[in-house]
């Protein structure tokens, strides 16, 4: 007998001991937790249906994705947003909520080291209401980087990079904001993710697309950018619809209580910064080029979003408004910017939209915290230092962020390469990449033979 053959029982009763090991648990029952506080039913019950809310951010994102770009590519987006959600979820099951929230003698400033795979003590009601609440954020993340990468990439190098994401790079960064690391003692805050996800995926977005380089036809040889319609503005808005939807999930869910009631200034909060964005964009391009630009005012809606999420907890209802004009500019200013400027090709715009506001978000917290919350001021209210911390939040996000990202995709195109042949890329990654096509009917499948790289 072969030696693999030898080794494959032993590696199937490897397996069965793992998974049918004798439980060491704490309470995964849950009676001891309602006994414990009868009133813990309703927290559930709030947070989890938040998590659902979150998950169902995946079909915006896979919506708004496929939609601003080529229906020779449609298939494939979508099959990255399913990968990314359900990689991404056994990761963070496996490994990455255990370095975000387990703990770790003398280094738990930088990272935890405990609860891996939900055994042992972590598996529990309360620990697994956490980690299911916490995993759908991890697979935002990783899903913003789907959209700057799209049409070019190779789907297998893809998934390395989005396991890679949600098992080491953001729970890293989570750790030290959101489980107790050094950001955290430092002062900085962040309520529900502008920089813990957003920005964070945005700047590994940068790194991507900085690395893959633009798609082909993108740019003419004096350096022009061209535009490269979506095939479905339709399909995009819905996304952008229910991304909003999705957020409210994000950002009251946050709150991890169902009595907290400044929920509704939370909602309001989302509600507007997001509809101030929107129209700040809306006028900008009507003014700009004499007809509202419908895809950009959908990305101005979510870069609302993005930004608001940090603070909607810690700002007034007129702030939220405030920072949504600024993310509105921003979001037109960083698109103009990376491409004509950097000559960085992002389809959906999701470096302006998630990283920069992202930025922003964080930013905005430190401005404009009002201290009818929690007692968190900003600068605007006499609290210089809370203001500095969260411009070192910004920094230190950035750097991780980007460095990291270019180290993953880096090490990925000089192993295995991170871009599909220029043949591929032609024909459309759904026929190359997967085998089939989103439109059989509607889309050629034959390559194109000239095309201005």
């Amino acid at each position: 007998m072969h030696t693999g053959h030898r080794l494959l029982p032993l590696l199937v009763f490897a397996c069965l001991g793992f998974f049918a090991a004798p439980v060491a648990a704490a309470d995964p029952g849950g009676a001891a937790t309602l006994e414990e506080n009868p009133g813990a039913v309703l927290d559930f019950i709030w947070i989890l249906i938040c998590g659902f809310m979150v998950m169902f951010m995946q079909a915006g994102f896979s919506m708004v994705e496929t939609g601003f770009t080529r229906a020779k590519n449609a298939a494939n987006i979508m099959m990255k947003n399913l990968m990314d959600f359900s990689v991404g979820a056994l990761s963070y099951w496996a490994v990455g909520f255990a370095i975000m929230y387990g703990t770790m003698e003398g280094l738990n400033w930088l990272f935890g080291w405990s609860g891996f795979f939900l055994t042992g003590d972590a598996y529990d009601v309360t620990t697994i209401q956490s980690w299911f609440f916490q995993m759908v954020f991890a697979a935002t993340a990783a899903t913003i980087v789907s959209g700057s990468v799209s049409e070019r990439c190779k789907f297998s190098t893809y998934v390395v990079a989005s396991a890679a994401i949600t098992a080491v790079i953001y729970p890293i960064y989570g750790h030290w904001l959101w489980g107790g690391g050094w950001l955290a003692d430092l002062g900085a805050l962040d309520f529900a993710g502008s920089g813990v996800v957003h920005a964070l995926g945005g700047w590994l977005a940068l790194a991507a697309a900085f690395l893959l380089g633009p798609r082909i036809g993108k740019y003419a040889k004096d350096g022009t950018p061209r535009a490269i319609p979506g095939h479905s503005v339709t399909l995009g808005i819905l996304g952008v619809f229910v991304l909003w939807f999705g957020w409210y999930g994000f950002n009251c869910g946050s709150t991890l209580a169902a009595d907290t009631l400044r929920i509704s200034v939370i909602a309001a909060n989302t509600t507007l910064a997001a509809a101030a964005s929107l129209v700040t964009a809306m006028l900008i391009t009507w003014a700009w080029h004499g007809k509202p630009d419908v895809s950009m005012s959908g990305n101005a809606a979510i870069a609302g979003l993005v930004a608001i999420t940090a603070g909607c907890a810690w700002v007034s209802p007129p702030v939220s408004v405030l920072i949504g004009i600024v993310a509105g500019a921003l979001v037109i200013l960083g698109v103009w910017f990376l491409d004509w400027k950097l000559h960085i090709d992002d389809p959906v715009g999701a470096i302006s939209v998630h990283g920069i506001n992202g930025a922003w978000g964080l930013l905005a917290l430190g401005l404009f915290a009002d201290g009818t919350y929690g007692g968190v001021t900003g600068l605007l209210y006499g609290n210089m230092g809370f203001f500095v911390v969260q411009a070192i939040s910004v920094a230190v996000n950035f750097v991780w962020a980007f460095g990291t990202g270019l180290l993953l995709f880096g090490l990925l195109k000089m192993v295995v390469g991170i871009r599909v042949s220029a043949a591929e890329e032609l024909q459309g990654l759904d026929i190359g990449e997967h085998g089939m096509s989103a439109y059989p009917n509607f889309v050629p499948t034959e390559p194109a033979t000239e095309v201005e790289r």
